[in-house]
């Protein structure tokens, strides 16, 4: 094993399904070239040929399978693939992508031609330090979901019980989420076969509440601490397009939600969705998909490792600019604004860790 220090970079949801998409990664390539693993959650896959399944209710057009090539050209070298919107192309989407990947030479894990490719893992070597990935969909809908014989995603079955605990019909519940056991002990499963097999063990889930950057779900919290205890060194977080808290649970890192990193979507122009970030301001409490500025706050997770072991985790503050590129700040303006949004989110989540500014990155301490 190296002793040489060595990057790992991470960050949220990356759509890119318009033609000419490597200018949305521009303004973070250089930063990118500079780790030596860079790991991307692939929100939406890529063909040319996709048929549309709708078994999402906000069914995702592919992106262009040229546009895989921005990925490489900014220095990605893992994708991660399990979402809700992984089979929305269905089984050519899969295909294509998986094909592109491996031309690449870009790592994936998350989804595949079945269950079990789905649930293979990502393995790249660095200096001597092998890194494991393994991905899985905490979200759905279940059409998503890979099986022994059809494509998809990997996954673990969410459960959400409504429960009134006042005497006021009508009202709000109580809402409680747990994982079926059977899902969640298949993800234990992998982690720890994966365990023998790399020095550093990253799980990534897609998961977390829409909406509510100060919440966690009782499944957040489950699943993350099920992939620790099985052996997983670090947990990423995304899906909600918003960041969320980061804790600590014996020694290991989560990341609870690393944020929409890049979203240009078929759906809107650049000049539509830089009018529509002007008409809301950030809030706790309340969210509108599409329309609050702060879905455009978002982070590069870094993590320092050592002999295998991960000795430092920070962030790198970002924006989205109006432009729809990710822009990473500093130690001033509105780099201090996202260190306060986060340090604010995290302490109403009641999470255990706080944060402290070395330059013009953000470290994670325990509280």
């Amino acid at each position: 094993m190296a002793e040489k220090s060595l990057t790992m970079l991470a960050v949220g949801d990356v759509i890119l399904e318009k033609p000419e998409n490597g200018k949305y990664l521009n303004l973070v390539t250089p930063t990118f070239r500079k780790g030596d693993v860079v790991v991307g959650q692939g929100e939406v896959l890529f063909t040319d040929r996709g048929v549309k399944t709708y078994v999402e209710n906000f069914p995702a057009p592919a992106g262009p399978s040229v546009n895989m090539q921005a990925l490489a050209d900014a220095g990605f070298n893992v994708i991660t693939m399990a979402g809700n919107h992984a089979y929305d192309q269905g089984t050519p989407a899969i295909e294509d992508t998986i094909a592109g990947f491996k031309k690449l030479g870009i790592a994936y894990t998350g989804a595949g031609m079945n269950i079990d490719e789905a649930r293979t893992p990502a393995i790249i070597e660095r200096g001597g330090v092998k890194f494991g990935f393994l991905n899985y969909n905490c979200v759905g809908p279940a059409g998503e979901w890979a099986h022994k014989f059809k494509p998809g995603c990997a996954y673990i079955q969410i459960i959400s019980h409504y429960e009134m605990n006042s005497s006021n019909p009508g009202g709000s519940p109580d809402v409680y989420t747990f994982a079926v056991p059977r899902t969640l002990k298949a993800m234990i499963d992998d982690v720890q076969k994966l365990r023998t097999r790399c020095d550093v063990l990253t799980v990534a889930f897609h998961k977390g509440i829409l909406g509510m950057p100060e919440t966690l779900a009782m499944y957040d919290q489950q699943v993350s601490y099920a992939a620790i205890d099985a052996g997983a060194d670090l947990i990423l977080g995304h899906h909600a397009h918003m960041l969320k808290g980061i804790e600590m649970y014996k020694g290991k890192v989560i990341y609870h939600g690393l944020g929409q990193f890049v979203s240009v979507g078929q759906g809107l122009t650049d000049e539509q969705r830089k009018e529509m970030r002007s008409l809301a301001a950030p809030n706790l409490s309340t969210y509108v998909l599409r329309f609050d500025p702060a879905r455009n706050m978002t982070m590069i997770a870094k993590c320092i490792v050592e002999n295998g072991k991960i000795i430092r985790a920070s962030y790198l503050p970002c924006v989205i600019n109006d432009d729809q590129q990710p822009v990473i700040l500093k130690n001033e303006g509105k780099g201090r604004e996202v260190f306060e949004f986060m340090d604010r989110i995290t302490k109403a989540a009641g999470l255990n860790v706080r944060y402290e500014w070395d330059g013009d990155e953000i470290v994670i301490h325990q509280a």
